[in-house]
């Protein structure tokens, strides 16, 4: 590391909070010597808990995120807030949009908020977004909160980035079918019905809470065949539910030891704080389901496998494309590829075994 960089390692382990900033921003913006800052502090990583916040546009993120911050911070916990917004056209940064609707929290001393432009990644996260939150687990940070630009169907990468993963509906989304296709059932930990005083909310809790119990196999399971049934017996508890799916999911949604996690459906009014306690202790909840289950540990470990094929592709994309002889081989080969008497398959066969030292060499 350079002297400036020593500098920066020394206060940031100090626990300055200058020096997170300037740390988020040489990992954010890739900046000369961010890999070495990252490898330095991976072995502090694993201690804070990640939350993710998505869901479509105008459902209240930012508003519930603050409200959860504001819980947290009254517990005592720091919190870290990584705010994805879209992309300025004009200057390429974020809007701040975010930062704007959090400003209630922003000033706290146990708060670090920093928005991030999605800069034409998809997936509702920019592509620093885990690398921003492993600096701020290093800090200390006790819980780290992703919020997703909110792009509705193509919020899934939260999920690789997030232990628990909330997704915000609002009852005014439009078609709730099409609000939950596309993966935001899959994704979801704890489903949050936000504004949930405007109409209906509660039509649309019960919706989701139907499909979650569909979806969990159970409900069915326990309904009697209807040759033979005794019409004159009682139904035992299991026919019953199995008879109402939304009871169901509900039911398994609040059991504290459940062997297998069914996602909440938890109701909030964000902008008066009303139900930020109830998903407090969800996400408690679900934390304590992943400890228990192993699939906390699974979560993580899949985690820092994609965090090794990320940095193993962005490293070969630089060594590839920055190499001078090699984009002129390419620009050589794009008449034979025009007139037909090579295909883009054995131009690129051709072109990875010219590359080999370029893929083993340990310089980057």
């Amino acid at each position: 590391m350079s002297t400036d960089q020593r500098g920066l390692l020394d206060e940031f382990l100090a626990g300055k909070k200058p020096a997170l900033a300037r740390a988020v921003s040489v990992v954010e913006n890739h900046r000369a010597g961010f890999d070495n800052l990252l490898a330095t502090l991976h072995a502090r990583i694993g201690r804070g808990r990640r939350i993710g916040v998505t869901g479509p546009p105008g459902s209240g993120k930012s508003t519930l995120t603050a409200a959860l911050v504001a819980t947290y911070r009254s517990a005592g916990l720091t919190v870290g807030v990584v705010a994805v917004d879209p992309t300025s056209p004009f200057t390429g940064g974020a809007l701040l949009g975010d930062r704007i609707r959090m400003e209630s929290v922003a000033l706290d001393p146990g708060v670090f908020i920093r928005s991030m432009a999605t800069r034409g990644s998809l997936g509702g996260l920019a592509e620093a977004t885990g690398e921003v939150a492993d600096v701020l687990d290093a800090f200390g940070t006790d819980r780290i909160i992703i919020e997703t630009v909110g792009v509705g169907q193509s919020e899934l990468d939260v999920s690789r980035n997030a232990d628990s993963t909330v997704v915000v509906l609002v009852p005014e989304s439009g078609d709730s079918i099409q609000t939950l296709k596309a993966g935001l059932m899959e994704i979801a930990d704890i489903f949050v019905v936000n504004k949930a005083d405007r109409p209906g909310a509660d039509r649309l809790r019960n919706e989701l809470e139907i499909m979650l119990g569909l979806r969990s196999g159970e409900t069915m399971k326990n309904v009697p065949a209807h040759h033979g049934v005794q019409l004159g017996r009682a139904m035992t508890k299991q026919e019953r539910l199995a008879m109402n799916p939304a009871k169901a999911a509900r039911d398994a949604g609040h059991m504290p030891d459940a062997a297998v996690w069914t996602p909440p459906v938890l109701g909030s009014i964000a902008v008066k704080a009303e139900g930020i306690e109830d998903l407090v202790s969800a996400i408690d909840r679900h934390f304590h389901y992943l400890e228990r289950s192993g699939e906390l540990h699974a979560r993580r470990r899949a985690r820092l496998r994609r965090r090794v094929v990320e940095v193993v592709e962005s490293r070969v994309r630089r060594r590839l494309w920055t190499d001078a002889p090699l984009v002129a081989w390419l620009d050589e080969q794009l008449p034979s590829l025009e007139a037909g008497s090579k295909n883009p398959f054995e131009v690129a066969d051709a072109l990875l075994a010219r590359t080999g030292d370029l893929l083993i060499r340990t310089t980057t």
